[in-house]
């Protein structure tokens, strides 16, 4: 995109960013991070320098760095690009204030788009979290899809799948969808924009396991009837997947009628089923599914059953089932079913 002579404007900056005009304009009402010069007085106008500071905002800001402490250091930018030689410094790498992964920043949320100044309530409530939550946080509720899809893939590559998807993806999911639901359906974009890049994180992180011998009994995985969420499932077919083990995913609200037809023809050696809320757990359909019995006559087996998820809280699992805590303890469990040590993911 060429500059003309006077700079672009904020809703040309707003989309060479990838964030909304709003935003732009809260961190300069909020931190003072506007550009330079107006033309009139009146009319934002943004330089490549103005231009080299938001970038530098939204990498940092993105990164956890908490919105106050990240526009001193893009300001910083800002400076030092008006006052080196162009040529010299076009490729420079910027200034990063440092803080320690896991560190705890105070919330200071931008407000999604078409939002106006932020008021009480607008930042997500995270309560002590890692600083990566905070930046995924941050980028989901400014619908800043570039930032969102490079956080998951750092966290990932630095932390692993099993604490990435504990200390960051988890709790910035559930801070959004507290938030929706007490915010009159605000913020269902947010949330789906950021379900969306965690699924795509997790499908591409269960792709790049090691290869699977096909003979291996698999492992079913399904939400119960009336049950949609399918992200804590595509974790532990992640989590599975990059210990070798095989997995079959069916996916949201399976049909009790299909989920047998699954496990009788697939001979798996567990079956997770994920309950989210105490509505949907159907206990009844777990105890069929842990007596499916299927192989050869006199040596026929029946599936361990993981009751996964909040839904089956409050009643003690009955025999050929388990109910595991969270992912790290399934990816455990499962793994010694196939003979392998549990090793961190036992915990």
């Amino acid at each position: 995109m060429s500059d003309t002579a006077h700079g672009i404007t904020t809703g040309a900056v707003a989309r060479r960013l990838g964030v909304s005009p709003t935003t732009v304009r809260s961190w300069d009402q909020r931190y003072g991070i506007g550009p330079a010069a107006r033309v009139d007085g009146r009319h934002r106008r943004w330089s490549p320098a103005d231009v080299a500071m938001l970038e530098e905002m939204c990498r940092l800001t993105a990164s956890g760095v908490p919105p106050a402490e990240a526009a001193r250091a893009a300001q910083q930018v800002r400076t030092d690009a008006e006052t080196a030689v162009p040529d010299a410094t076009a490729d420079a790498p910027a200034a990063v204030p440092e803080a320690k992964a896991g560190s705890i920043v105070p919330a200071e949320d931008v407000p999604p788009a078409g939002a106006g100044r932020a008021g009480p309530g607008s930042g997500l409530p995270l309560g002590a979290v890692r600083q990566e939550c905070r930046g995924l946080a941050r980028a989901a509720v400014r619908l800043d899809a570039p930032a969102m899809e490079r956080l998951l893939q750092e966290v990932l590559a630095e932390h692993g799948l099993v604490t990435a998807w504990e200390e960051v993806m988890a709790p910035t999911l559930h801070a959004v969808g507290r938030k929706w639901e007490s915010s009159d359906d605000r913020y269902v974009e947010v949330e789906h924009l950021l379900s969306w890049h965690v699924s795509t994180a997790l499908r591409r992180a269960a792709s790049t396991g090691p290869a699977i011998a096909s003979s291996t009994a698999p492992v079913v995985l399904a939400c119960v009837p009336a049950e949609q969420h399918t992200l804590p499932l595509e974790a532990l077919a992640a989590g599975l997947a990059e210990r070798g083990l095989p997995t079959r995913m069916f996916g949201a609200a399976v049909p009790a009628e299909a989920l047998d037809a699954a496990v009788r023809r697939s001979g798996p050696a567990a079956v997770t089923l994920w309950s989210q809320a105490r509505s949907t757990a159907d206990h009844a359909l777990a105890r069929h599914v842990a007596t499916t019995a299927f192989g050869v006559r006199g040596a026929r087996t029946a599936p361990l059953v993981l009751l996964a998820g909040p839904g089956w809280l409050g009643r003690p699992p009955a025999p050929g089932m388990v109910r595991p805590t969270g992912l790290r303890e399934a990816i455990g469990v499962i793994s010694r079913l196939y003979g392998e040590p549990a090793g961190d993911a036992a915990g």
